[in-house]
Formats: structure tokens, C-alpha cells, sequence
């Protein structure tokens, strides 16, 4: 009976933030084993095998994945067998790309602009430099991890639990920090 309920609930709150979104304009299809809202006017573009959401993981019930192409111009990619845990949280005014094989911790953070204009008398418009995110293939990104606008990961570079990642790195490096640097050479 438990997992009957449970299996109910999910699903509940699965169909609650589908029926939430507001974009319309998406390429392929992702497993959506915790619930994602994805909103804006821009793509987006999943591959095969893109899975939100890990059951056995934290914030499962009590949170969910948001992506959000926000201008029309804006594109989010999502490569082949991409997996995300709970509580991501995906914001584009530009392009984010997500390549091969990726696994993205829980509560992750990926942004391609500063949202608004950092000049004091502009702050209340959008920015108007954004860049674009490239998460390389077999990219793995521990859990609180924040990547700004700008920034290139490597391939097969691995990104410690509670990074912020404000430049790129190269590629087969470990990467942690506050700022994030270059911790060891795979």
C-alpha cells in the first residue's frame, strides 16, 4: 500500500509541474523521475536517455528541476544518457550545452547570465552580455555546485561537491573550490 501511495504522489506532482510549464518549444524527450518545470521562450533540446530526479537521493520529495530557456534566442542541449539529480536548476538567456554522458549532483546550478545588468543605473534590465556554458562530455559535477556564465568544463573533468565555477578548465582534471581551481590531474 506504501508504495502504491508513493508511486501516486509522485505522479501527482509530476503531472503538477508538466501542466505548470510554459514551454512549448522542445526537441526529444527526458524520464522525469522527480518533477521538472520548464519555462521560457527559447529550446529545448534533449537526447536519449536524459533522466531528472534520483529516488534515493536528497530533496527527491520535496523539490524539483527547473530549466528555463528564457528568451527566444536561448537554447538548452541536452546530450545522450545525461543524468541530473534533484533540485537542478537550469537558466538560459543565451545557450547552455550539456554534453555526453554527464552526471549532475543534487541542488546544481547552471547559468548563462548575470540576469540583470550589473551597471547600477541599468539593474533593472536583463543582462546584456550573457555566455554561453558548454559542460563537456563525461563531465561529472558533484552536489551544490554553481557554474556561471562563460565557462567551458573539459572533458572527463570531475567538479567537487560545493564548487563555484566562475572561469573554464581544461579537460581529465579534478576541479573544487570558491572559487574553483585546478585540484588534480586525471
Amino acid at each position: 500500500m506504501k508504495n502504491f501511495l508513493i508511486k501516486i504522489y509522485r505522479s501527482l506532482r509530476i503531472f503538477k509541474y508538466s501542466f505548470l510549464s510554459n514551454n512549448r518549444n522542445k526537441e526529444g524527450n527526458y524520464t522525469a523521475h522527480q518533477p521538472v518545470l520548464s519555462n521560457g521562450l527559447g529550446r529545448l533540446v534533449f537526447g536519449s536517455n536524459v533522466n531528472f530526479g534520483v529516488i534515493n537521493s536528497p530533496k527527491f520529495y520535496s523539490s524539483y528541476a527547473y530549466i528555463e530557456a528564457r528568451t527566444q534566442n536561448a537554447t538548452i542541449t541536452f546530450g545522450d544518457n545525461v543524468h541530473i539529480n534533484n533540485a537542478c536548476s537550469i537558466i538560459s538567456e543565451k545557450q547552455i550545452t550539456i554534453a555526453n554522458n554527464v552526471l549532475i549532483g543534487y541542488n546544481c546550478q547552471i547559468a548563462d547570465s548575470d540576469f540583470h545588468d550589473l551597471n547600477k543605473n541599468n539593474r533593472l534590465q536583463t543582462d546584456p552580455f550573457p555566455q554561453e556554458v558548454i559542460v563537456s562530455e563525461n563531465v561529472f559535477i558533484g552536489n551544490n555546485v554553481t557554474i556561471l556564465k562563460g565557462v567551458v568544463i573539459g572533458a572527463n573533468t570531475v567538479v567537487a561537491n560545493g564548487s563555484i565555477v566562475t572561469k573554464s578548465f581544461p579537460e581529465n582534471v579534478i576541479i573544487g573550490g570558491v572559487p574553483a581551481k585546478i585540484l588534480k590531474d586525471l
